[in-house]
């Protein structure tokens, strides 16, 4: 009796332990199959599908292909086939890290109430497809493609799926600029810049653009264009106003009659490798009620709000549909665009380097500045005595327009300076400062009032002489 039950107690651990061992082993099967999971699940071919559509929190979008793809709640929305693209791909190749097969409860996963459901369809098939909870433990998100199986995606698709209508629409673009031939302003400005090389009016190497003032070519500062340029191409074109604009909108935004249209002519690279011409239009305006409260303002009530002013504006490229609002910031960048704001600022109108003597008058005294060599190899002198001019070029490299004018000098002459070069075009340049008032001198070119500089600016060119002349 003993022995029997002795056999009984040993054939239940035998149980016990083969139970276990076949725990064990699944379980290592199991692990295994984690180890060597990765493969593709779903293969849904973008080309094919013709409708897409998806339910997430407080977003219910669908879209269908007629040719282009159309959004079902307007035809008239512009939709982006990249973001469309960039949705079906998530399915074009979908990888599972981790099958689960035939799971009896989907709740566990957060499938019985998924948190996103996607409905994609060829002309063949119709493909429901639920993303359920994220798993912490495996950092992954479960996915149900609707074959029975639950899979812990290798890419989580909700990170595509997280987006609404705005996110669909396909804004305009406006182009990186390889090579300009002219930009044209109209409205606040009326001007037109051109882009040509060898042209006799550059007094740098680097001016390259410019425009007619006065019957007469003069060159503007290349890296104010085309920072300007930049400003375009960088314009955050993204927080668009309407997508379908009436005329009563494009009124209320002020680009029936805009502040400024600036016209680009350029030529860019196509996809192919191609050189292709184009022009890029480009419409500002400010609010019209901001517009018309900033008419009304006093001069005083101006400078008083200018740093608290808020400004809301917008922007349209060409005869687009789609009215954008801009920021303030980029507001005031596209609207500097007059001939003073992308002239050369500085009053020496050459580069030093091309400089080959000075001749300074000073309280009535003349002081000539010569100097031998070539480009680095130049040495200045002042009588027998070589010059550091290290100052001397500092200072008047330094004077810089604070505002350019076109009056009549008033005060004292406080300096002239006539400086050679060796340009061919621009031999020579005179440059007379006048005292304006404490705190700025008028700089007069060539005899002609250019603009008002700081006094503190002339001061130290004035010391830079002295303490050549003085020594």
């Amino acid at each position: 009796m003993k022995r029997s039950k002795r056999l009984l107690v040993l054939l239940g651990v035998l149980a016990v332990a083969c139970a276990a061992t076949l725990v064990v082993w699944r379980m290592e099967e199991e692990k295994e199959q984690i180890k060597v999971s990765g493969e593709v699940v779903l293969e849904i071919p973008a080309d094919q599908v013709i409708t897409l559509s998806w339910d997430y929190e407080d977003t219910s979008l669908a879209f269908h292909k007629d040719g282009t793809w159309l959004y079902d709640g307007d035809e008239a929305f512009p939709v982006s086939e990249e973001a469309v693209e960039a949705l079906l791909d998530q399915f074009s190749a979908f990888s599972a890290a981790f099958t689960i097969e035939e799971p009896e409860d989907l709740g566990q996963y957060g499938l019985s109430d998924p948190l996103c459901t996607i409905e994609i369809a060829t002309e063949e098939e119709t493909y429901e497809i639920l993303l359920g909870d994220y798993s912490a433990m495996d950092s992954q998100r479960y996915v149900s493609t609707g074959d029975g199986n639950v899979y812990l995606a290798a890419t989580d698709p909700l990170d595509a799926y997280d987006v609404t209508l705005e996110d669909m629409i396909q804004h305009d673009d406006t182009p990186y600029f390889d090579q300009i031939s002219a930009i044209r302003f109209t409205g606040a400005d009326d001007y037109e810049i051109f882009y040509e090389e060898d042209n006799t009016a550059a007094w740098r190497e680097e001016d390259v653009y410019f425009t007619e003032q006065d019957g007469a070519d003069q060159p503007l500062d290349a890296a104010l264009v085309e920072d300007y340029l930049l400003s375009i191409t960088s314009l955050d074109l993204t927080d668009y106003v309407t997508y379908n604009a009436t005329e009563e909108e494009i009124a209320a935004c002020g680009l029936d009659d805009p502040e400024l249209t600036v016209a680009v002519d350029y030529t860019s690279e196509d996809e192919e490798g191609e050189t292709v011409s184009d022009t890029l239009t480009l419409s500002i305006s400010r609010d019209p009620e901001e517009l018309a409260a900033l008419a009304d303002q006093t001069e005083e009530e101006t400078e008083d709000t200018e740093e608290e002013e808020e400004i809301t504006a917008y922007a349209r490229v060409g005869d687009s549909q789609i009215l954008y609002q801009i920021s303030g910031s980029d507001y005031e960048a596209l609207m500097a665009a007059s001939y003073d704001d992308l002239r050369h600022q500085e009053i020496l109108p050459g580069d030093f380097e091309h400089v080959t003597g000075l001749t300074v008058t000073l309280e009535g005294e003349t002081y000539p500045i010569t100097s031998e060599g070539d480009g680095e190899d130049r040495v200045f002198s002042y009588g027998e005595e070589e010059l550091d001019v290290t100052e001397l070029q500092s200072a008047l490299e330094a004077l810089t327009a604070e505002e350019f004018t076109d009056a009549s000098p008033a005060g004292k002459e406080e300096i002239r300076l006539t400086v050679t070069f060796d340009l061919e075009n621009h031999p020579q340049a005179e440059i007379v400062l006048y005292r304006q008032d404490g705190s700025t001198c008028l700089a007069e070119v060539d005899g002609r009032p250019v603009a008002l500089v700081e006094r503190p600016a002339a001061v130290d060119l004035i010391e830079a002489v002295n303490a050549i002349v003085l020594q």
